[in-house]
């Protein structure tokens, strides 16, 4: 996986840069999505990384999947010159992460975040309410939160944004006075 990502970090940092210098952020974030998505397809993998076909056979696959959705044309030729270069460099196994590195870049320039929150109740609209005004006003950004419900956290929360992990749930405090009791 640390491989993916490190393929995928340069490829994404230029698709994030051209679409973010020709106002086509949203229809480039949309094209990698549903290309990465494909890609997770073992079907689809094996097909294109398969020797039988050639490059363009691949690029003409991947944007008849954009063409269905009209994304081919919002995203435009440089889109189609951008997958001819990954499959030259075969790289195209490696859509997913970069779809997701771009999901992060856009989202650090847009100044947004996704917040994941497991709690141990179902919270209500009133919480999450409360909860996204701390989190807005704490990290200084937009913020969109998925909640999941997990008992085994007996009460409190997990919050998970980006690479923060803020854990204030009572198995959390508990597991914590458990090492500081055995240490």
């Amino acid at each position: 996986m640390a491989e993916q990502l490190t393929v995928a970090r340069p490829y994404a940092q230029a698709a994030f840069d051209y679409a973010r210098d020709n106002d086509v952020l949203e229809a480039w974030s949309n094209a990698l999505t549903l290309l990465g998505q494909t890609t997770r397809d073992a079907d689809a993998s094996s097909l294109l990384s398969s020797p039988r076909l050639v490059n363009e056979q691949k690029v003409a696959l991947l944007t008849g999947i954009l063409a269905d959705g009209k994304l081919a044309k919002a995203a435009g030729k440089a889109f189609e010159r951008f997958l001819a270069n990954l499959a030259a460099e075969h790289r195209l196994g490696a859509l997913d992460a970069i779809a997701a590195q771009f999901e992060r870049l856009r989202a650090g320039h847009e100044q947004r975040i996704d917040v994941n929150v497991t709690s141990a109740f179902k919270l209500d609209d009133k919480q999450q309410t409360t909860l996204l005004n701390a989190l807005k006003k704490r990290l200084n950004r937009e913020i969109s939160i998925t909640t999941q419900v997990d008992e085994s956290l007996i009460g409190g929360a997990i919050l998970r944004a980006g690479d923060t992990v803020i854990d204030g749930s009572v198995r959390g405090r508990l597991n914590r006075l458990s090492e500081a009791l055995t240490t």
